[in-house]
Formats: C-alpha cells, structure tokens, sequence
C-alpha cells in the first residue's frame, strides 16, 4: 500500500476535503503508474480521482466508532518521533 495515503477516519478535526482528494489522487498514481497522465489519459485519470474521492467521502461518512477520535496534533507528533527514530535528524 502506499505509504503517502493516511488514515482518514476518526480525527479531531475530521479530514478535509483537501486530503481526501490528495488521498485519491496518491491512490489513483498508484494504480495507474502515471505520476501525470498523458493528455489521451487525462480525463480517465481526473474521473478516477474524483470517484474514489466520491467513494472515500462516502465511506468516511457512514463508519461508525465508539472510540474517542484521534487528535492530528498528537499523531503528528509521534509520526515525527517515529521517523526521528528511524532515520535521525535531517
């Protein structure tokens, strides 16, 4: 899976249709092999990305939790810490 894509569900604040569309796109280049399209495969590519951002906005809102949502600034942090630990300082 790509590691570009992040998790979505379940934060303080929810995420941002910015992110959703950055999820569907890094998802699509996945998929695809295309970092950009051609222009024969441009529109293909756009449609794609608009609906899995479609099916992503769709899935986010209908799953349900009963646990506590997540704050980003505290995932952020350990997502620092993590990479401090594995790659040092840059």
């Amino acid at each position: 899976m790509c590691r570009n894509i992040k998790t979505l569900f379940n934060f303080e604040p929810p995420a941002t249709e910015e992110e959703i569309r950055a999820s569907a796109l890094q998802f699509v280049r996945k998929l695809s092999g295309f970092n950009k399209p051609s222009q024969a495969n441009e529109a293909a590519f756009s449609a794609a990305v608009e609906s899995v951002a479609d099916a992503a906005r769709v899935l986010i809102a209908s799953l349900a939790t009963t646990a506590a949502p997540r704050d980003r600034a505290v995932e952020i942090a350990k997502a620092r810490q993590r990479s401090h630990l594995r790659f040092g300082r840059a």
